[in-house]
């Protein structure tokens, strides 16, 4: 099989890529060949506003590139990972001028929301979530704090829900969780179109020993990961178990800042994966207090395979992917007391944790090694070949 992967990548790196290209690797380890078409928002500054503007609607540039391509080259399918903001969704009428089947993967909340996020002001927003013309998002500066841009973003959205895009130019979505594909449905997305597969780690990083006494947090420093919540927690829990940090982000200097005001809290800042999987081989606890509707939440599975339980707030698809008291526990979003409460109870319960562990990777090895990932792609794409 012979398929086409397209990525716009972000200026900061995060979960999002590194699924992609585990993606990529574990399609070309099994056999078949992968061309990747890409874009990095490094290229951004060179554009100007209006082109930028123009390009995110419409990109004449990969129109044309890929639709050459496809002439001179036979693909049995085209697997969007991501096209915002450079390629755009003009990928999509490229590939079904040459009847190519497409699927689109939703890592995020884009076609549905300007800043893709359902987060505003530390709080989840839904204001466009079931609006043809996203206007609220535009209103409130939404994406990158700027109205202009974020009319850009609602343009693109509005027009290509006007053009049917979203409905006729994609075969297959491809959902983390069905907490996410429920929310596309409701935003308007045609539900037979939606399947659920999840995201996956490989190689599998193999057991860690637990033997750390201490509690992790591993994402990007910004606020709607929960930070706040995470912090307040701590300044009752630190001199009970130390917190570390791993992370880069916007909110860094608060982080640095309560690093060296409350007991027991460390930011060892952005560390390779080598060095997260060891430090999730040996945390007590990954605790992930995110406050937004996160898509999946993959340092969560990574945890999992480590055997690592997962102290987690009880929103959106992390709330699918825990099952408390038997993989981790659950707690209410945004509640630092909660969030306490839980830990607490995690401490005082050695024996509980520890079959959490061995439960933990139980939830790995039966839903999130590459193997079963696979099977579930293959039959994503053998499907969506055969009904084309």
């Amino acid at each position: 099989m012979r398929i086409l992967s397209v990525h716009n990548h972000y200026q900061i790196r995060g979960g999002e890529d590194e699924s992609q290209k585990a993606e990529v690797r574990l399609l070309q380890d099994k056999g078949h060949q992968v061309d990747v078409y890409e874009e990095h928002n490094d290229r951004i500054p060179t554009l100007g506003k209006i082109d930028l503007a123009s390009q995110t609607v419409w990109s004449r540039e990969t129109y044309q590139i890929l639709k050459s391509r496809f002439t001179e080259q036979t693909y049995d399918l085209v697997h969007v990972q991501n096209f915002f903001p450079l390629i755009s969704p003009s990928v999509y009428y490229a590939a079904q001028a040459k009847g190519i089947p497409v699927v689109q993967t939703l890592r995020n909340y884009r076609l549905l929301c300007p800043n893709a996020q359902f987060f505003r002001q530390g709080h989840v927003c839904e204001d466009c979530l079931e609006q043809f013309i996203p206007l609220p998002g535009v209103i409130h500066a939404c994406y990158r704090e700027s109205r202009a841009a974020t009319a850009t973003v609602t343009a693109m959205i509005t027009v290509h829900r006007a053009l049917g895009t979203w409905t006729n130019q994609v075969d297959v979505y491809i959902a983390l969780t069905e907490f996410a594909r429920q929310k596309f449905i409701q935003g308007g997305l045609p539900a037979e179109k939606i399947v659920v597969k999840p995201n996956f780690v490989h190689p599998d990083p193999g057991w860690g020993e637990g033997g750390g006494n201490y509690a992790l947090f591993v994402g990007r420093l910004s606020p709607e990961k929960g930070l706040d919540t995470l912090l307040q927690a701590w300044e009752k829990l630190g001199h009970q178990i130390p917190l570390k940090i791993v992370g880069d982000g916007p909110l860094a200097n608060q982080i640095a800042e309560a690093s060296t005001r409350l007991p027991g809290v460390e930011w060892l800042g952005r560390q390779p994966l080598s060095q997260v999987y060891n430090l999730l081989g040996e945390a007590l606890f990954l605790v992930f207090p995110s406050s937004w509707y996160e898509t999946f939440g993959r340092v969560a599975i990574e945890a999992f395979a480590k055997g690592t339980p997962v102290i987690a707030a009880n929103i959106g698809a992390i709330a699918e992917l825990v099952e408390h008291s038997r993989t981790g526990l659950k707690f209410r979003p945004s509640d630092w007391e909660d969030l306490t409460a839980q830990v607490e109870w995690a401490l005082s319960h050695p024996a509980e944790l520890t079959q959490m562990r061995q439960e933990a990777r139980t939830e790995f090895e039966a839903k999130y090694t590459a193997d079963k990932n696979y099977q579930q792609l293959m039959g994503i794409y053998e499907t969506v070949i055969k009904n084309r």
